[in-house]
């Protein structure tokens, strides 16, 4: 494990661009096993979860060219294995996104206990229930074990939660059942748009993505298809709150305007000063103001992924934040942390906070139990009196590109040690 050593005090300036989303590069990566062609992804975030999903297609029989790179090539001339490798699928939760497309090619999925962040508290009962109204069935045994023996068949379908990745796995599901599908209930995120781009492209039917309701038209063989990724509004909302808390100026480049408007409304209403020109989001000092309540939603709302980052944001500011976020129960617990760097927290329940600022913080040795909520202690030790350490920086770097580095370039006091 490696731990993050932070210098706090010095401001986050410069201008920092931003690459794909995770959340839309698994899937379109999974998406690649759909067919035998050739496939080429642009944009794709330099990660550690991107690296192993790329070794899980390399373990079922995929050409993978490009790891470590921002584009990647992936063929599947053959699906050697229904099982992939389980000590990768541990690793990783999109690797429950395996299962659709696996049924596809060879029939049968068996795939362990995915990991990832809270594992043991998400479960992936929607993208069952999807999977088995297409015609899979369970099969008895330990893991995720499906079988299709007469093939995937096209389903109307209405999903108990809009989950991104059940969505998805509908989607990957449905491209490969000929005959039109339809997928109600449909999560709208611009991730779960992408993946309806490049099935397009793939030569598959669909209408309504962005919308609750998606219709699918499976096709029996499915072409290459290139994609480039839309940037991550996750990690530039992360990097505007590190130059906001520190009461920097940054530019996030690579921006979407259409994908910021989340994360700009949430940020005006702590007053930070903040705009976007073209494909540049920019952040100015700002004296910051307490937002009253800030309140995660399904898209267009805000996201729960940037729930920890504005919670630390708003120790900084004037007055009192009710932060509650009614999707996840455990994001907020790993901030209680921050009690003991001086900050004003009250965690009401599982699901709400309560931040009163300012409050100058001291440095901590501090623990990042999730990717989101281990980017927001590091933007917490940023703007601390003093050294914090953030470990294991490992689990930030799941989600992050080249974090050390890009973190040096604005500015940061902060080394890597093993």
């Amino acid at each position: 494990m490696s731990t993050l050593v932070i210098e706090g005090g010095h401001r986050i300036e410069g201008r920092i661009d931003v690459e794909g989303n995770k959340n839309a590069a698994l899937p379109l990566m999974a998406a690649c096993l759909l067919t035998s062609e050739w496939c080429t992804l642009r944009n794709m975030p330099r990660i550690a979860d991107v690296e192993v999903m790329a070794r899980l297609l390399l373990d079922l029989g995929a050409e993978v060219e490009g790891i470590g790179s921002t584009t990647l090539r992936i063929r599947c001339m053959e699906v050697t294995k229904d099982e992939p490798d389980s000590a990768l699928v541990g690793r990783l939760r999109g690797s429950v996104l395996l299962l659709g497309p696996l049924l596809a090619r060879r029939g049968r999925a068996f795939v362990a206990p995915p990991g990832g962040d809270f594992p043991a508290r998400r479960t992936i009962k929607t993208h069952l229930e999807a999977l088995i109204a297409m015609g899979a069935h369970i099969v008895p045994g330990p893991g995720h074990r499906l079988d299709a023996p007469t093939g995937l068949q096209p389903a109307s379908i209405y999903l108990d939660e809009a989950s991104v990745t059940g969505t998805e796995t509908a989607l990957l599901a449905a491209a490969a059942a000929t005959g039109v599908s339809e997928i109600r209930h449909a999560a709208c995120e611009p991730h779960v748009v992408e993946l309806c781009e490049f099935l397009r492209a793939m030569g598959v039917g669909i209408t309504g993505e962005g919308t609750h309701t998606i219709r699918v038209e499976g096709v029996p063989i499915r072409s290459g298809a290139e994609k480039t990724l839309y940037g991550d509004y996750i990690e530039a909302g992360s990097w505007a709150v590190a130059g906001a808390i520190t009461g920097g100026h940054v530019e996030i480049g690579g921006t979407r305007p259409v994908d910021m408007e989340v994360v700009a409304s949430v940020l005006a209403k702590m007053h930070v000063a903040c705009s976007q020109d073209h494909d540049v989001f920019r952040v100015e000092a700002s004296r910051l103001v307490g937002a009253g309540r800030i309140t995660t939603g399904l898209w267009p709302s805000f996201p729960s992924d940037l729930v920890s980052l504005v919670t630390v944001l708003a120790t900084q500011a004037d007055g009192a934040t009710l932060v509650h976020d009614w999707l996840y129960e455990l994001r907020l617990f790993a901030l209680e942390q921050m009690s003991g760097m001086g900050a004003d927290l009250f965690l009401c329940d599982p699901h709400r906070i309560i931040v009163t600022g300012p409050r100058k913080l001291r440095g901590k040795s501090l623990d990042s139990r999730d990717i989101r909520s281990g980017m927001a202690l590091i933007a917490a030790a940023l703007a601390a009196d003093g050294q914090s350490r953030v470990e294991p920086l490992e689990t930030v770097e799941r989600g992050y590109s080249r974090l050390v580095e890009r973190l040096q370039a604005l500015g940061a006091s902060v080394a890597r040690v093993s």
